[in-house]
């Protein structure tokens, strides 16, 4: 619902590195903070600045878990804040981990990225992320406590299908003994697990990472998946083009969430300007072209 709202299906990827952040960040000159300290300053900062330039043209952020795990517990604290500053600019929050364990493992990993859990010492709130991306390669065991906590808190889960790195060729493409290839066993599930959690949208609450990088598969994979959400990452900086996902939004428009991080944080670099009026039109002509899809 909220995606049509903000008539946008561009997705802003969070990847902070500590040493490539935008002008205004260094935060060095406030003190003779720890390190990690200063850092955490400096990314928060950074995807703040990020986040604001950009709201108006996205409909969610997609942090990179690992970026902020880096830093230690105030990397967790820095992911929180800049959670909660994007949902007061009321952007969805995707986190973008890639989970996947034994069923224990994983209801923990889901606690932490959902509603959180309670305690003989009280409850401890989790992420309250509205998304999170899952590996489904352990099998429907390994996923489905994080569908059961995404459902619980009202938010949803986004498994890998077939990725847009190069190397997914190595094995989401490999073809099974009893006919088609790996991926298609992987959307198999996906549409599986999501048939219980269809809603008024006519789309799942179990959806799909599908990269941008190979279009060429996308009919098919609606085919497979026609109530998932697809988030499509790979546009921009990995060569993806928004024109060749039109597929993906068959069921309308909140099907397809296309996803971009490099191509609009240093957006700067190509153009010269100041990097948030680059970051702010490079996501809003990723809006456009996205928008004419639908």
């Amino acid at each position: 619902m909220r995606v049509q709202e903000r008539q946008s299906q561009v997705v802003l990827g969070l990847d902070p590195d500590p040493s490539a952040l935008w002008p205004g960040s260094d935060v060095r000159a406030q003190g003779d903070a720890p390190p990690v300290q200063l850092a955490g300053m400096a990314i928060l900062a950074h995807c703040r600045a990020l986040i604001d330039a950009t709201a108006e043209a996205c409909v969610a952020i997609k942090p990179q878990l690992a970026r902020f795990e880096l830093l230690g517990a105030v990397g967790w604290t820095v992911l929180g804040a800049v959670a909660a500053h994007a949902r007061e600019l009321g952007l969805l929050v995707i986190a973008d981990g890639k989970r996947g364990d034994i069923d224990v493992t994983a209801r923990a990993y889901a606690q932490a990225l959902f509603g959180g859990v309670e305690t003989p010492f009280g409850e401890v709130a989790g992420l309250d992320a509205n998304m999170a991306t899952v590996n489904p390669l352990m099998g429907r065991d390994a996923v489905e406590p994080f569908v059961t906590a995404a459902r619980a808190a009202g938010a949803g889960v986004l498994l890998l299908v077939r990725t847009s790195n190069p190397g997914a060729a190595d094995v989401e493409d490999l073809e099974l003994a009893d006919g088609g290839s790996l991926w298609e066993r992987l959307a198999g599930i996906v549409d599986e697990l999501g048939g219980a959690g269809v809603g008024e949208s006519g789309l799942s609450d179990v959806g799909a990472v599908f990269g941008a990088t190979v279009p060429n598969h996308l009919a098919r994979a609606r085919e497979l998946m026609g109530q998932a959400t697809f988030l499509l990452p790979g546009v921009g900086a990995q060569g993806g083009r928004v024109e060749d996902l039109a597929p993906a939004f068959a069921p309308g428009r909140a099907g397809g969430l296309v996803s971009a991080s490099r191509s609009i944080s240093n957006a700067h670099f190509l153009t010269g300007e100041d990097p948030a009026q680059a970051a702010r039109t490079e996501a809003e002509r990723l809006r456009e072209a996205t928008w004419a899809l639908g």
